[in-house]
């Protein structure tokens, strides 16, 4: 019989139809390559510099209101734009284009420059859930608006150009690919089995609980089977919930939990500020009906062997698939084991209760 872990082998991606080569046995590989300059500094809790601090200047000369919680606002250089006419251009089939509309927006998760949701607070992050449901729900009212991408890229390794903390919202037009693809899937299996792919999914994770990083009354979070990363995590609800507006009021106060906890979990891995991409896959808005599409988010983060060392997506990655080397098992038990209040302050983590 295969010891999967030890030998390598491949894992289906249901929610994508890819495969993951999982590799081990290259655990024990020398490193000597690229090692990331990891700045654990403190920041001040208003920098007057920063474009995203409450009352200060952003481009153009816009000036922030004075906030003290969440903060959101149009992105001074956004990638979308709306109201651009329709059009389309096909050469051959071989050339082929169309105009994207679009709106891109900034949301500021608090107005203290030197925090992060590691070290933010359940009622705190909780802001941030009912910010992001607000903006779903205004975006996606919108015709012209099918779906709403919200995100967050944490760290200059994952090209985040300020470190207050901030996320973002891209609604668009058309339906970006990778929603797109695992929406395919998650139709496929409902089609099958009447039943949502990743209700499914999280039900057998709980009864093996080999891959569970942590739960509550609504939520978990865990390594996925087909995980690529490293310590890529994602968070699923417990019941069959499309987006973020089906949600009752204590599933937003656990699901600002569950942030708190794999974010806290993240930077005590390492003793850093863990750097991640992290966003919210989710039912359209284009006025179609969704029950096989189950809300879930994913965290991406790049870090493998320690503060300083990441997974590089190269060579064999780019040209043949995706490859991991620890298992989602042996990441999903290590993350698990962790606690989930912050190395930095116990305080802010334990000073609330469900």
């Amino acid at each position: 019989m295969t010891n999967f872990d030890l030998d390598p082998h491949r894992r289906l991606n249901i929610l994508t139809g890819d495969w993951v080569l999982v590799s081990p046995h290259r655990t024990q590989r020398p490193w000597q390559g690229q090692t990331e300059n990891i700045n654990i500094g403190t920041r001040p809790a208003h920098d007057p510099n920063c474009y995203l601090c409450s009352g200060n200047e952003r481009a153009g000369g816009v000036k922030n209101p004075s906030y003290e919680s969440t903060f959101s606002f149009d992105n001074d250089f956004a990638a979308l734009l709306p109201d651009t006419l329709d059009s389309e251009s096909n050469v051959n089939d071989l050339l082929v284009s169309h105009i994207e509309s679009g709106v891109c927006r900034v949301i500021c998760f608090s107005p203290r420059h030197d925090l992060t949701l590691a070290e933010m607070s359940v009622s705190e992050i909780r802001k941030v859930v009912d910010l992001w449901q607000e903006e779903y729900l205004k975006l996606g009212s919108d015709d012209s608006i099918n779906y709403v991408q919200i995100f967050e890229n944490k760290g200059a390794v994952m090209g985040c150009s300020n470190p207050h903390p901030h996320g973002q919202v891209w609604a668009q037009r058309s339906i970006p690919c990778e929603p797109n693809r695992e929406l395919r899937r998650m139709r496929q299996h409902f089609n099958k089995n009447d039943s949502p792919i990743l209700i499914d999914y999280l039900e057998l994770e709980m009864s093996l609980k080999e891959r569970i990083v942590y739960t509550n009354k609504s939520f978990a979070a865990l390594v996925p089977f087909w995980a690529t990363w490293p310590f890529e995590v994602m968070v699923l609800p417990k019941r069959q919930i499309s987006n973020l507006t089906e949600m009752e009021d204590q599933e937003k106060t656990e699901l600002a939990d569950v942030l708190r906890a794999v974010t806290a979990k993240y930077d005590n891995l390492f003793q850093t500020s863990f750097p991640y991409s992290s966003g919210i896959h989710q039912a359209p808005t284009d006025g179609m009906d969704y029950p096989d599409c189950t809300f879930h988010m994913h965290f991406y983060p790049p870090l493998l062997r320690s503060s300083t060392v990441k997974k590089f997506m190269v060579g064999y990655e780019m040209l043949g698939g995706p490859q991991r080397d620890i298992t989602p098992e042996y990441s999903a038990g290590v993350l698990r084991e962790l606690p989930d209040i912050h190395f930095k302050n116990d305080k802010i983590c334990n000073s609330e209760s469900l």
